[in-house]
């Protein structure tokens, strides 16, 4: 009898993630909320708008590298606003993977455990059309395999750039990260990642959208590219407001060793819009 391993967990979970997804924006426009949908929709479109969120971002790829790997991520990534003052804030982003991955460093292989986490601060001054942010981000070593992190502690800067009309957001946001200390017998991280995107959102509180991101590892020199379009809804689990979104990840480019041949990501958002 096979072992229910936590990778066919999580994959269960991804399936339930999809099927709700499905459900929720067939269903959208007959939610009463209207024009608040489609504001809160493009608030969340807006990585610094001052709105506390908890998304629960779910990536799954398959084909990976020379023994054709699978690795199914689940990121915990929690946004928490703070009010400097009437026309300065402080929106902070937290990323911490938990990461099932098989065959990727080699045949037969299972690593299952938290990657290492990233956080970025944005000091974000209050606009109406040109929307911008500046801040540090962190690179924290918190994987608890050696295969899943870098063992590494680093630091960089972040910036974000975007316009936003009512149902209309594009910009991009990057960021640079050095390793500055940790584990001197590992490689030093070096990496450079940006990400355009582009969405639409409808009164009904449903989105249409596409991003492209892209990763430059100075170190490795090596560079991943993916296009990852998307369709998303936010609707109400009882009183809790949430978004769903759904999106194919298309790998455009990167190094054989860690591109796949292709890849899912479901993501699914508690929104707290009284905050």
């Amino acid at each position: 009898m096979k072992r229910f391993t936590p990778f066919l967990k999580l994959k269960s979970a991804f399936i339930v993630i999809v099927v709700s997804l499905t459900h929720f924006t067939a269903n959208a426009q007959e939610e009463k909320a209207g024009a608040s949908a489609q504001e809160l929709a493009d608030k969340l479109a807006n990585p610094v708008a001052s709105l506390i969120s908890v998304p629960l971002q779910n990536n799954l790829s398959y084909g990976i590298g020379p023994f054709n790997g699978s690795k199914y991520t689940i990121n915990v990534q929690p946004v928490i606003p703070f009010k400097l003052s009437d026309n300065l804030n402080l929106i902070t982003r937290y990323i911490v993977p938990i990461v099932d991955q098989r065959d990727i460093t080699g045949e037969n292989t299972h690593q299952f455990g938290l990657s290492d986490a990233t956080v970025t601060a944005f000091f974000a001054p209050k606009s109406e059309k040109i929307i911008w942010g500046v801040g540090p981000a962190f690179l924290v070593p918190t994987a608890t395999d050696k295969f899943l992190g870098t063992e590494k502690f680093g630091i960089g800067p972040s910036v974000l750039i975007m316009h936003q009309g009512k149902g209309l957001s594009v910009g991009f946001l990057a960021n640079q990260i050095w390793s500055v200390a940790g584990n001197e017998d590992r490689a030093d991280f070096n990496e450079f990642y940006i990400q355009a995107f582009l969405s639409h959102s409808f009164k009904s509180g449903a989105s249409l959208g596409a991003n492209v991101e892209v990763t430059q590892n100075w170190e490795g020199k090596t560079t991943t590219i993916s296009f990852n379009p998307s369709i998303g809804a936010v609707t109400k689990l009882g009183s809790q407001v949430v978004q769903f979104a759904l999106m194919p990840l298309i790998p455009i480019d990167g190094p054989s060793e860690s591109k796949p041949d292709w890849g899912l990501r479901a993501v699914l958002a508690f929104v707290f819009p009284g905050s």
